[in-house]
C-alpha cells in the first residue's frame, strides 16, 4: 500500500506562525468559555478543536435522499424513455438502477466501515491505490465535478423561482444567474455557522421534495385507480422497446445518473454519531426508499403523459401539475424549487469535507483543513467550495464541460470497490461491521466497467477530453505535493500566506 508523502511542515517559520495564531484562537476561545451562543461548540473545554459527531441516522438518511433527488425527476426524467424505447422497459430499467445503486451503496458501506475515514472514493483511493491516483480524483472534483453540479442545480432553483414573475417569457440569464449565486452564498453562510443548521436544512428540504413526489405518485394511482391506463395497458407497455444493447447501455447511464448521491453519505463518516451502526443503516433506509419513489413516480407520469410528451417537455412534473392540480398547480414549481435548494446545500456540505480532507492529507493547502473553534466548522473549505462553484456563474456551457467525465465517475467507484476485495485479501484482520457477499461487489465493478465501456464508445472525443483534462492535475501534483525540498522564499510565501489566512478567518488546524 502506497503511503501518502505529506509537505514538509518542520519549518520553524511555519511553527512560529502556526503557534502564535494557534495561542491566540485557543485563548480566545477559552476566554469565552461561558459563552453559549454556539451551536455546536464543545461540551468540555477538555475537547480538542475537531468536527464533532453531529450527524444522527435521520440526518444521514436526509443527506442521500436529499442528495440524489434533484431536479432531474421533476424536469427531465426522458433520458431513460428516450433510449428505451417503450413504457415497460423504462420503468424496468428505473428499477434496475435502483437495485444497481443499492448494491454499490452496500459496498461503500462496508467501505465506510472498514476505512472510517471522512472523503469517500478519495479517501479509499487514497488507502489502497496511493497519493498520485487520489490526487487525481481530487483535482477533478475540485476543478470541475462538484462546482458545476452545485452551480447547475443552484441555477435551476433560480429559474423557477423566478418563473411567476416571467410568466411568458424566459426568465433571463442575467437575473438567475444572480439569485443562483445567492442561493450558493446562503447556504454557505448557514453551513459555516453550524453543522447543527446545515443538516436540518437538508432535513426539511429531503422532507418537502418527498412529499412533493408524494402528491404525483397518489394522483398516479387515482389515475390507475380511474382505469385511465392507456400507456401502461399490457398490449402497449411495450411497443417500440429498443433492442439495441448500446441504447439501453445509455438507458441505463441516464437512470444511474438520477441516482447520483448514493455514496455522499460516506464523505461525512468521521461527522456521523456512531458511524459503524448508522452508515449502514441510512444505506439500507435510504436507497429503496429512492428506488420506490423514482419507479412510482414516473409510473404517475404515465398515467397521464405518452412517452413522446415527455421527450418534448421541458418540465415533465410541472405539465402533470397542470393537467391535474388546476389552481393549486403553482405547488409543484415551487417544489421543485425547494427540491433543488437542498440538492445544493447536500453538496455543499460533503464538497466541503472532501477538500478539509484531501488538504489533511497534503494535497491541498493546509488552510482548507483548518477549523473555526467556536463554531466547529470547516469554514475555509467552505468559502473554497463558495468561491469555485461561484466561478461557474462566468460559465455559458457548463453541460458540455460535465460530459467530458462521464466515464471519470465510475471509474473511480469501480477503483474503490476494487480496493474492498483487495483489502479483504491483503488485510483480513481489519476490523468490518459490514461484510457483504462477494458476488455483490463482483458484480458491481463488472457492470461499472460495462458502463465505462458505453460511455467510451458512444462519446470517445469527449472521453479522450475529459482524460486529457485529468492528466492535467499530474504535473500540479509533482510540484505541490511531491516537491517537498522547494525553495525558502516559496516557503516562505505559502506559510505567510496560510498565517494571514487563518487570522482572517480565525481558525486553528484539527488537534484531534
Amino acid at each position: 500500500m502506497s503511503n501518502l508523502k505529506k509537505r514538509n511542515s518542520n519549518s520553524s517559520v511555519e511553527r512560529a506562525e502556526d503557534s502564535q495564531v494557534i495561542e491566540k484562537m485557543q485563548g480566545s476561545v477559552g476566554g469565552k468559555s461561558g459563552d453559549t451562543g454556539s451551536p455546536d461548540k464543545a461540551a468540555s473545554e477538555g475537547d480538542g478543536v475537531a468536527l464533532k459527531r453531529t450527524i444522527t441516522l435521520v440526518n444521514g438518511v436526509a443527506i442521500i435522499v436529499g442528495t440524489i433527488i434533484g431536479s432531474g425527476i421533476f424536469i427531465t426524467p426522458t433520458g431513460v424513455i428516450k433510449e428505451a424505447g417503450s413504457v415497460g422497459l423504462a420503468l424496468i430499467i428505473w428499477a434496475v438502477c435502483g437495485v444497481f445503486s443499492t448494491i454499490g451503496a452496500l459496498c461503500y458501506a462496508e467501505l465506510g466501515t472498514t476505512i472510517s475515514k471522512s472523503g469517500g472514493d478519495y479517501a479509499y483511493i487514497l488507502e489502497v491505490y496511493g497519493s498520485l491516483p487520489a490526487f487525481l480524483k481530487l483535482w477533478i472534483e475540485l476543478l470541475i465535478i462538484r462546482p458545476s453540479s452545485q452551480y447547475i442545480v443552484a441555477f435551476v432553483f433560480a429559474t423557477y423561482l423566478l418563473k411567476p414573475i416571467f410568466p411568458d417569457c424566459p426568465v433571463p440569464d442575467s437575473g438567475a444567474k444572480l439569485v443562483a449565486c445567492l442561493c450558493i452564498l446562503v447556504l454557505t453562510a448557514v453551513n459555516c455557522y453550524s453543522v447543527k443548521a446545515a443538516t436540518r436544512v437538508q432535513d426539511a428540504f429531503a422532507a418537502a421534495k418527498l412529499f412533493a413526489l408524494g402528491i404525483i405518485i397518489i394522483i398516479g394511482f387515482v389515475q390507475i385507480g380511474k382505469g385511465d391506463t392507456e400507456y401502461l395497458l399490457p398490449e402497449n407497455a411495450f411497443k417500440d422497446t429498443s433492442t439495441d444493447i448500446g441504447k439501453i447501455g445509455l438507458a441505463l447511464y441516464s437512470g444511474l445518473f438520477a441516482y447520483g448521491g448514493w455514496n455522499y453519505l460516506n464523505f461525512v463518516t468521521e461527522e456521523m454519531i456512531e458511524p459503524f451502526k448508522n452508515l449502514p443503516r441510512a444505506i439500507i433506509i435510504s436507497l429503496p426508499i429512492v428506488t420506490l419513489v423514482y419507479v412510482l413516480t414516473n409510473l404517475a407520469y404515465f398515467t397521464t403523459l405518452s412517452p413522446q410528451q415527455m421527450l418534448t417537455s421541458e418540465a415533465v412534473a410541472v405539465d402533470f401539475g397542470n393537467y391535474h392540480l388546476g389552481v393549486m398547480a403553482w405547488i409543484i414549481p415551487v417544489f421543485v424549487g425547494l427540491s433543488c435548494f437542498g440538492s445544493v446545500n447536500g453538496s455543499l456540505f460533503t464538497s466541503s469535507r472532501l477538500f478539509f480532507v484531501g488538504s489533511r492529507e497534503g494535497h491541498l493547502p493546509s488552510i482548507l483543513s483548518m477549523i473555526h473553534p467556536t463554531l466547529l466548522t470547516p469554514l475555509p473549505s467552505l468559502i473554497f467550495t463558495c468561491i469555485m462553484t461561484l466561478l461557474y456563474a462566468f460559465s455559458n456551457d457548463i453541460f458540455s464541460v460535465i460530459n467530458f467525465f462521464s466515464f471519470f465517475n465510475w471509474l473511480c467507484i469501480a477503483m474503490a470497490i476494487i480496493g474492498m476485495m483487495w483489502l479483504r485479501y491483503k488485510k483480513p484482520e481489519l476490523e468490518r461491521p459490514i461484510k457483504v457477499n462477494i458476488l455483490l461487489p463482483i458484480s458491481f465493478v463488472l457492470a461499472c466497467v460495462f458502463l465505462i465501456i458505453v460511455s467510451i464508445c458512444m462519446t470517445p472525443v469527449e472521453c479522450a477530453i475529459g482524460f486529457a483534462i485529468i492528466l492535467s492535475g499530474v504535473p500540479v501534483y509533482y510540484f505541490g505535493v511531491w516537491w517537498t525540498n522547494k525553495p525558502k522564499w516559496v516557503l516562505q510565501v505559502i506559510f505567510s500566506s496560510t498565517a494571514l489566512c487563518q487570522k482572517v478567518l480565525e481558525v486553528v488546524p484539527q488537534q484531534s
